[in-house]
């Protein structure tokens, strides 16, 4: 029993904790990095996982670094944690029903600001 513990201590402190540890491969770490600043923080909701000093932000980063260091592809990790924790941890959701509201306020907003701004140049003159 207590060999099987010493084992399990041993590679638990072996193995590296990707939540705060670069990747030795420069590309890999690049490719994590970029899409660590992609990721919105599930729990501070405003800042990316690369930023946020949340345990759920350094596990979803050790997660990111972990599935690059096996080959997986950036959107298809992107892809996972959409189908995982919703559109919103992405700062760059995928247009759908759900979010077309979100995609439609600026332009929304725009065409309203443009008709005050019109309606109040018109009665200046």
């Amino acid at each position: 029993m207590s060999l099987s513990l010493a084992l399990l201590l041993a590679v638990a402190t072996t193995t590296p904790d990707y939540g705060n540890t670069q990747l030795p491969d420069r590309q890999a770490e690049a490719q994590a990095r970029a899409l660590m600043g992609e990721l919105r923080c599930v729990v501070c909701q405003g800042q990316s996982i690369a930023d946020s000093d949340a345990d759920m932000a350094a596990d979803m980063r050790a997660l990111v670094r972990q599935r690059i260091a096996r080959g997986e592809s950036p959107e298809a990790i992107r892809a996972w944690l959409i189908e995982r924790y919703g559109d919103y941890v992405s700062y760059d959701p995928p247009l759908s029903g759900a979010t077309a509201l979100l995609w439609a306020t600026p332009i929304l907003l725009l065409a309203v600001g443009a008709w005050i701004a019109r309606s109040s140049f018109r009665k200046r003159r």
